[in-house]
């Protein structure tokens, strides 16, 4: 197929077009590389540089199949100090998508969504139809995009699925996770590992969980795009299905630093601090709706295999 990803030159945008190209795709990347990088569209993937919603109706002119829907701001800190910046840059730009998709008749629709639609949650695992009530204007934005693809594609026929991941991790190659503001656990603590911080932060350690501390749900973004060409595959006419991601069991923050730990061989000092407010004690996903319909299984089941992909990643971009 020929297919259009925005937001290409991001972490799972840039891991999920080298997977469409390894499966035989033609690929257009489209990212104004705002918060992405120009030498993480993968080799063999066409790149205009621009921003979706002002670029999307004259790339998608030439013909596509499909459009995956990367692009977006995803600070939840940000997005309470400046919801403007999430309802332009999110909304939007994604209803100018949705009209550029609708007015090319471009048939499919895969669409980067994410577990702030639900908010607090009030059972874990966290199923699909569980209340979408968000707590910040991230969440809100993307909950907002959703309930337009459902609209398109009721009134339109067009094909779409919603993927609402909770935490990801790991690398694909020399394709993974360097923001520009870090916000991620992952990659924070493996900052500590390589020097390029002090400590680690760990908000709160009197949670009800078994270690005291945040329990969050982790999956390797190799699962993640693997996830994404099947929603590509199994996109209905006239539908739009949404699926959670996740492990269904989710790792505390004290098991993410140990198995940091034990695979940099670095101490890595963790610091306790405050809880912070609107921070759940447990957010896990439930994968069953989309490993009973689409097949979805996960490769890495272990969060070791998360932390090693990602620690290579970050040794292979430290300076000699």
């Amino acid at each position: 197929m020929k297919l259009l990803v925005t937001g290409g030159a991001g972490y799972i945008g840039s891991v999920c077009a080298a997977h469409l190209l390894a499966a035989g795709h033609d690929v257009t990347v489209l990212d104004d590389l705002s918060t992405g990088h120009r030498d993480a569209v993968p080799d063999g993937a066409e790149f205009v540089e621009g921003e979706v919603g002002e670029a999307s109706g004259d790339v998608l002119a030439a013909g596509f199949d499909g459009v995956l829907h990367f692009a977006a701001r995803s600070l939840v800190g940000e997005s309470v100090q400046h919801p403007e910046r999430y309802w332009t840059g999110n909304v939007v730009a994604s209803l100018r998508l949705l009209e550029a998709i609708r007015a090319h008749r471009t048939p499919r629709l895969v669409f980067s969504s994410t577990a702030a639609t639900y908010g607090e949650p009030e059972q874990v695992p966290i199923r699909e139809d569980a209340p979408a009530r968000p707590t910040n204007p991230y969440g809100a934005s993307k909950l907002a995009i959703d309930h337009a693809i459902t609209s398109y594609a009721d009134a339109h026929g067009l094909a779409a699925v919603s993927l609402r991941y909770f935490n990801v991790g790991g690398a694909h190659g020399r394709y993974g996770e360097r923001h520009r503001t870090e916000t991620h656990l992952i990659p924070i603590v493996l900052q500590v590992a390589a020097g390029q911080r002090e400590s680690v932060q760990v908000y709160g350690e009197d949670w009800p969980t078994p270690d005291g501390t945040c329990i969050r749900d982790y999956v390797h973004v190799d699962d993640l795009a693997s996830a994404h060409l099947l929603a590509l595959a199994h996109a209905t006419p006239g539908t739009h299905a949404i699926y959670n991601l996740g492990s269904g069991t989710g790792f505390s923050v004290r098991e993410v630093i140990d198995a940091c730990r034990e695979v940099t061989g670095h101490p890595i000092p963790a610091v306790a601090a405050p809880r912070r407010d609107g921070d759940p004690a447990v957010l896990v996903a439930s994968s069953d709706a989309i490993s009973a319909t689409l097949g979805w299984s996960r490769a890495h089941t272990g969060l070791h295999s998360i932390v090693a992909d990602a620690w290579r990643f970050a040794q292979e971009r430290l300076p000699v």
